[in-house]
């Protein structure tokens, strides 16, 4: 349905438990993971006939195939794990958005071939004709590679526009922010200030009944962005030392102004539903006022600040090498810097 302003659809974050492939061989993950992609379809389509057929928008959890690289190298991980942007799991996804009717948004590890020996976090969505329409690398990770740790060949290879892409579908303009990067407003802001209206983002959290550092960040994201959250969590994850139930809960949808419309308990579910008025968010950022945070950013005010501060350095990975210890040892090295700038004590 589109409005005067625009579009207006029912989204789901759907709430399903993720399969840990860490103890199997390649062989065996690569079949769990074509599989978890398979059960999508009959999952979405059940949801969708139940919630009346205006499902437009569908985001899973993040890693949703596999599950997250606990005990294995980057190599390892990269080999077992990691799919390649023509494989064989995008082409089921791709069927699954066609069989669907919708736009599906996920996680999963990636391959590049301009980066061999790296695999990279990647949040997508796929249009209702099976297309990619948004392929989006996560920045800020803790014990995985990302496009800041190659920056000069990335930004080289794909721009600034294959780094932080915005796709202009007809559900509204599209944008992903993977898992913990919630918690960093530059991102939704960067993202925002190139258009994005709905952030779709799958992650893989602690569900609590209390308060947590994400349910409060996306909260703040829609708020200061005037931005929809489509947040999925997993319902679990299974296969891992991991108590299964670990993260667990807490899917929802976040609008414009920082209501959250729907939240969903533990397990697997499709209660963290509810209608994304993109029509009414265009509106809120066309109207002059105090609560118009987005018009109202004054970025020159931070460039210099933003210049001066020595935390992480790109290009860290730009010699090869890859390992785990890299990623420790790096956070060590920015805590020491920032203790000798006085920054922190």
């Amino acid at each position: 349905m589109t409005g005067e302003l625009g579009p207006r659809y029912r989204a789901l974050a759907l709430q399903t438990t993720t399969v840990g492939v860490n103890g199997m061989d390649v062989p065996e993950a690569r079949a769990a993971m074509l599989a978890a992609a398979g059960r999508l379809t009959g999952s979405i389509a059940a949801s969708n006939a139940f919630l009346g057929g205006e499902v437009r928008l569908v985001v899973l959890p993040e890693y949703f195939l596999t599950g997250y690289p606990m005990g294995d190298s980057i190599e390892g991980w990269r080999d077992k794990a990691a799919i390649a942007p023509d494989g064989p799991e995008y082409e089921v996804l791709g069927k699954v958005a066609q069989t669907t009717g919708v736009h599906l948004s996920g996680n999963a590890y990636e391959t590049d071939p301009h980066f061999p020996e790296l695999y990279f976090q990647t949040s997508f969505v796929i249009a209702p004709d099976g297309d990619v329409v948004l392929r989006y690398r996560r920045l800020h990770s803790m014990y995985s590679p990302s496009p800041f740790d190659v920056w000069d060949a990335y930004i080289d290879r794909y721009g600034l526009g294959g780094l932080l892409p915005v796709a202009r579908t007809e559900l509204g303009s599209l944008a992903a922010i993977a898992s913990e990067e919630i918690l960093y407003p530059e991102l939704a802001r960067a993202l925002a200030l190139r258009g994005a209206e709905v952030f779709v983002h799958s992650s893989s959290e602690v569900g609590s009944p209390r308060p947590t550092p994400k349910g409060v960040a996306k909260v703040a994201r829609a708020i200061e962005n005037l931005a929809c959250v489509v947040s999925a969590n997993s319902a679990g994850i299974t296969g891992t030392p991991m108590p299964a139930a670990s993260t667990d809960g807490g899917s929802q949808i976040v609008d414009h102004t920082g209501a959250v419309l729907v939240e969903a308990g533990p397990g697997e579910s499709m209660v963290a539903n509810a209608i994304v008025d993109v029509g009414a968010l265009r509106a809120a950022r066309r109207t002059p006022g105090m609560g118009n945070l987005l018009a109202r950013v004054k970025p020159a005010l931070w460039t210099q600040v933003y210049a001066d501060a020595d935390v992480e350095r790109p290009n860290g990975l730009q010699g090869g090498g890859v390992e785990r210890a890299y990623f420790v040892r790096r956070q060590a090295e920015v805590i020491d810097r920032l203790q000798r700038a006085g920054v922190i004590t």
